[in-house]
């Protein structure tokens, strides 16, 4: 299968068989798949949390009000240091949201390319989050994501609604 085959048939999964966890060999080539994802002047300002006890999948599900959520037995959480990740001189901008975003995105195909599913997750509530995770001042999460394979009958088969390239592209 081609690249844009692979990356065409991943979905977002919202629901996870808690009877078929996922094998620690898969679980370590994503990780390792993620330690390689690159970062602004290879500053590699995060860390990825993985989160598989279920006192704390259980206070996890407290941040993320969607009820499949509470139902995960892996969840992996990128958090980054905004004082670690590189700052450009001439306007300030700086590079973490932008190096987590490649990192969640390797671990993302890593899990595909593992015949595991994931739902990336940013609407969950940052204060109580940073509490359950006991987060120091300079650590942020920036997204979290279960990892597991799909309740039988889960996976999307309906073709993706994505904009045309006519639509995303601008030549010059």
């Amino acid at each position: 299968m081609d690249f844009t085959g692979f990356v065409s048939s991943r979905y977002s999964v919202r629901s996870y068989d808690p009877l078929h966890p996922v094998e620690k060999e898969k679980l370590l080539r994503v990780l390792e798949a993620g330690r390689m994802a690159p970062s602004a002047s290879n500053r590699q300002p995060w860390k990825i949390v993985i989160v598989q006890s279920t006192p704390m999948l259980r206070k996890l599900s407290t941040c993320y009000s969607a009820s499949w959520f509470a139902k995960t037995t892996v969840v992996l959480i990128v958090k980054g240091n905004r004082s670690e990740a590189w700052t450009r001189k001439s306007d300030g901008y700086n590079s973490i949201e932008t190096d987590l975003t490649i990192l969640m995105d390797h671990l993302i195909l890593a899990a595909h390319a593992e015949g595991l599913s994931t739902c990336w997750i940013a609407a969950f509530e940052p204060q109580k989050l940073r509490e359950v995770l006991a987060l120091s001042e300079s650590e942020e999460v920036f997204a979290m994501m279960p990892l597991g394979y799909p309740v039988a009958g889960e996976i999307a088969t309906r073709p993706k609604t994505r904009k045309t390239l006519d639509e995303i592209t601008e030549w010059l």
